[in-house]
């Protein structure tokens, strides 16, 4: 599909399943060379986001590890409230373990932070942040991302479990927010 609509907004193809996948190739080879020697590390998923980049992740993933997930929310609409709330806390033992969080996406920081926090707290060894999508623009954070699979400008997008009020995630393409082809046909329907 070339544009989706999604409650009041149009969505143009920002960036086709094919190539999606080959980022998360070329992350994971990264992952594999870096971490082959670590002692099973642990990913962790931030949900809801991440769910399919999680999935094709660990495809393409080549030694023992495990998996668990957590779920933070920072999102309201198109725009980050600034605030983290944690929706599901943390389900495994992380001390003295390697911990790869895996993220949908990386915008302001305030997500990854607040995960940094959770898990030094509780004791973690060493941890590795890895997320789909990270905006350079944007970012404002101090954690080093060791492991973005793509760049992307500020754009609000929607697909491969990325949502805008719940709706797009089951996408598997990538799609942008159509300003202009939204207000063309807000102008339409207003007449």
């Amino acid at each position: 599909m070339k544009r989706i609509q999604l409650h009041d907004k149009i969505f143009r193809l920002y960036m086709p399943h094919e190539d999606i996948q080959t980022a998360v190739k070329n992350v994971a080879e990264k992952i594999n060379n870096d971490l082959k020697d670590a002692d099973t590390p642990l990913f962790i998923g931030v949900l809801t986001g991440s769910f399919m980049f999680l999935s094709d992740l660990m495809k393409n993933i080549n030694f023992p590890c495990e998996i668990c997930f957590i779920r933070l929310a920072s999102y309201e609409g198109t725009s980050s409230t600034g605030k983290v709330k944690q929706l599901l806390g943390l389900t495994q033992n992380v001390k003295n373990r390697t911990v790869v969080v895996v993220e949908d996406i990386v915008d302001t920081g305030g997500t990854i932070t607040e995960l940094d926090n959770i898990l030094k707290d509780a004791g973690a060894k060493d941890i590795k942040y890895c997320t789909l999508l990270l905006k350079p623009d944007n970012y404002k954070g101090h954690i080093d991302v060791q492991y973005p699979a793509l760049q992307i400008p500020r754009d609000f997008i929607v697909g491969y479990g990325l949502d805008y009020d719940q709706l797009g995630r089951q996408y598997k393409d990538i799609y942008v927010l159509d300003e202009d082809e939204t207000e063309r046909r807000k102008s339409i329907n207003v007449r």
